[in-house]
């Protein structure tokens, strides 16, 4: 669990931020995305030979396949630039989760997670889909569901 300490100092002039760590984590590197103005939090799609502005409330998940990074949304499947790790970066870290190393999905459009298969956890999502998590995401996707 991450501590967080504010000092009151009158003498600063402007806030300062300093994380004190052993080791950079994915956890730190998130809260530095978080901390970052500059990095930018749009997410747009091609489809059709058209670019949108894809608002994170609508994606239902975002998967590689074939080399390209696709986003399924409710108005269908965009075809996205971005890798899943820069994604990953400007997604709401409390609202998507890593399920695998090819798929992000948006915890607000799961229907249920079937932990009834051994070894792995099957998701279902509100546009019908059916996912799995990978053995190596198993763990965090129980701590996000409290299990």
């Amino acid at each position: 669990m991450m501590q967080v300490e504010i000092r009151i100092d009158e003498s600063c002039a402007k806030p300062k931020i300093i994380i004190m760590t052993a080791s950079m984590t994915e956890e730190i590197n998130r809260v530095v995305a978080m901390l970052s103005e500059n990095v930018p939090q749009i997410i747009s799609g091609s489809k059709d030979d058209k670019v949108e502005v894809l608002e994170q409330a609508n994606l239902i998940r975002i998967y590689a396949s074939g080399g390209k990074v696709f986003a399924a949304t409710d108005k269908g499947e965009y075809v996205l630039r971005l890798r899943l790790y820069e994604l990953e970066e400007r997604l709401d870290a409390r609202q998507f989760v890593r399920i695998s190393n090819s798929e992000i999905v948006n915890l607000r459009k799961v229907s249920n997670f079937d932990l009834s298969f051994t070894g792995t956890i099957c998701v279902k999502l509100q546009d019908g889909t059916v996912t799995y998590v990978s053995r190596r995401y198993v763990p965090k996707i129980k701590k996000i569901l409290g299990l």
